[in-house]
């Protein structure tokens, strides 16, 4: 009975899911170029902090080149995430990746960094919010279903390409990982501070699309009208829209990055204690990987991209 009302939820959801629609998302970026926003008319300009850009679910930095040539045009200080291909476990990529980045963002500039995450993306975005609010000013996802399980948010396409990534995952890392990785019955680090409810002193922003090709939009929502914003347009042309980019802009501006204060080692230990944590699937590693050890995780995401059946 369970298997049947579960699997009557997914037809249901794919019914209201307009795949078909993605095919037109080449349209968002055309209109992009036609509006002044494109071009930092109109729009709030930036102060030079630092906006950190993480690509969605078997994306990589490329497709975000227009965005973040737009925010760099606009003032601010854009970061690559340095992902190749979004299809690792969320927990290692903010271990040895991302917290990398944000490093050396607040180094360069300072400052509390902003934090855009695109799909898959914007919910590993919100999961670092919740991790390090004393480090992020604000936190945007675009189209990312951070209120629930890929079975039941995502089209049956998408669930069964990352059903596929999560066995690469556990036969790539192993005891690295746990064995419910890449699924909500995960207990990870990423997992846990995703469900947890992030700092008021972070500011919030959710833009969805009802079109959305891709994913259920109402798993893209905080429930909150102050931070909810609905936009026309596809799942993978948010990155393109032009009224996505007039709501970054005008929300960045709102949000007024703190001086960071923190000196580089009391960092290095915030990092620690998350990889010691008694839920981490990396209680193995003791401190921040050593240079070599980057490099061997490089390799494992190089495998992976090989090895990949989508």
């Amino acid at each position: 009975m369970a298997l049947k009302k579960s699997s009557s939820k997914r037809v249901q959801a794919e019914a209201e899911i307009p795949f078909w629609q993605e095919a037109f998302c080449g349209i968002d970026l055309v209109m992009l170029h036609a509006s002044p926003v494109c071009y930092g008319i109109g729009v709030p300009h930036g102060d030079n902090s630092a906006v950190i850009l993480i690509p969605g679910f078997l994306g990589s930095d490329r497709y975000l080149t227009q965005l973040y040539s737009w925010l760099e045009h606009l003032g601010y200080k854009p970061y690559s995430s340095g992902i190749t291909l979004n299809a690792e476990c969320p927990n290692l990529l903010i271990r040895y990746r991302l917290n990398e980045i944000i490093e050396r963002a607040l180094d360069e500039t300072g400052r509390q960094v902003h934090i855009i995450g695109h799909s898959l993306g914007g919910i590993i975005a919100r999961s670092i919010a919740h991790q390090r609010p004393k480090d992020v000013a604000s936190v945007t996802t675009l189209a990312a279903p951070f209120r629930g399980s890929i079975q039941h948010s995502t089209h049956s396409v998408v669930f069964r390409a990352a059903e596929t990534v999560r066995k690469q995952i556990l036969q790539e890392h192993g005891p690295q990982v746990l064995p419910s990785c890449y699924t909500a019955h995960c207990t990870c680090n990423f997992v846990s501070h995703l469900r947890g409810k992030i700092s008021p002193s972070v500011l919030e922003t959710a833009i969805y699309t009802r079109n959305d090709g891709a994913v259920d939009w109402r798993y893209c929502v905080t429930g909150n009208p102050d931070m909810d914003f609905e936009v026309s347009g596809t799942h993978l042309g948010l990155v393109f829209n032009a009224s996505v980019y007039k709501i970054i802009a005008t929300r960045l501006a709102l949000s007024h990055p703190r001086k960071n204060e923190s000196k580089d080692g009391q960092r290095c230990s915030f990092i620690q204690i998350q990889a010691a944590g008694p839920a981490s699937a990396l209680s193995a590693f003791k401190r921040r990987p050593e240079p070599g050890g980057k490099k061997r995780f490089n390799n494992a995401c190089s495998t992976l991209m090989d090895k990949r059946a989508l």
